[in-house]
């Protein structure tokens, strides 16, 4: 709970201070143009690979196969799509990130490995 705490801190600041930074470099509406541009291009690709992923499980479910790394795949698109409205240059650095095949290949053991953990530690209880 306190990195959840300490990262709304930090990002935020971090982000702002770099907007900061590049208003004062590039100018106002450079930045400001640079700003729209990520939120237009972000959410396009988001939908367009959100729509992709969506037909993908749907196959999946089809094929009587589990749609597991589709599923992930999916949220990880929409979490990048989020990030990409997001103003500020870092969030829209992972939201594209998140976007990618190539570079979700990197996040996917990380949240694999989480789902495990909270699998294993988690009790299930019916009423």
């Amino acid at each position: 709970m306190k990195w959840l705490f300490l990262a709304l801190i930090i990002v935020p600041t971090l982000e702002l201070a770099l907007l900061i930074w590049a208003g004062g470099e590039l100018g106002f509406f450079v930045t400001l143009a640079l700003i729209i541009a990520t939120g237009l291009l972000g959410a396009y690709l988001a939908k367009k690979q959100g729509l992709k992923a969506v037909r993908d499980i749907q196959q999946a479910m089809s094929d009587f196969q589990p749609p597991g790394d589709r599923l992930i795949q999916a949220a990880l698109i929409l979490v990048g799509g989020v990030l990409l409205l997001t103003p500020g240059f870092i969030s829209d650095a992972v939201g594209f990130s998140l976007l990618f095949t190539p570079t979700q290949k990197f996040y996917k053991p990380m949240i694999n490995k989480f789902i495990q953990k909270k699998v294993k530690t988690s009790r299930i209880i019916v009423g």
